[in-house]
């Protein structure tokens, strides 16, 4: 009997969580590619050295406001309090030694993909872990010729982007 669950691993700053994070990890597990999703709560992209995130910990409360409705998502904490800078590979691979009962498979958005060559370790993830790319407006949402296990999701493409949703919510200066 297997009892390993298949273990989306989502990473991202969530500043703010909004209906595409959602709507991308649960069409993950309909499509039944994995069981269910950790949204892992980031202190700081590295590949966005002036971004400014608000607090981590408040961010990871909104996570987890935002998914009660979701038993198969769940919010962590597990990168938060690791030392900047943080990086999935190394994450990941931390989270696969520490849980032998998940095969973590990791989500990216389609916008991630075409930066993917910049991540730490990016070949090591392309070999040891699955990835599920959703597709983004405005990515070239490509996969490159040999990256094997990486699956670009079928779904509806959203316009929605926490970056749209923080100027919104910016207060114009007079």
């Amino acid at each position: 009997m297997n009892t390993t669950l298949r273990t989306g691993y989502f990473g991202g700053s969530f500043n703010p969580i909004h209906e595409g994070h959602i709507r991308l990890a649960d069409r993950a597990c309909q499509l039944g590619l994995v069981d269910e999703v950790w949204f892992v709560v980031s202190p700081k992209n590295p590949l966005k050295p002036t971004a400014d995130p608000d607090d981590a910990q408040a961010r990871l409360a909104a996570v987890r406001d935002a998914l009660a409705p979701y038993p198969h998502l769940k919010a962590t904490d597990f990168e938060i309090d690791k030392p900047l800078p943080s990086y999935t590979a190394d994450n990941l691979n931390l989270a696969a030694r520490l849980y032998p009962n998940r095969t973590f498979v990791l989500i990216i958005g389609g916008d991630n993909l075409d930066d993917f060559t910049r991540w730490k370790n990016y070949e090591q993830l392309l070999r040891d872990y699955d990835i599920l790319v959703y597709p983004r407006p405005g990515a070239s949402n490509t996969i490159p010729q040999g990256w094997h296990r990486v699956t670009l999701l079928d779904g509806p493409l959203m316009s929605i982007s926490s970056t749209e949703i923080r100027q919104k919510n910016t207060p114009k200066r007079p």
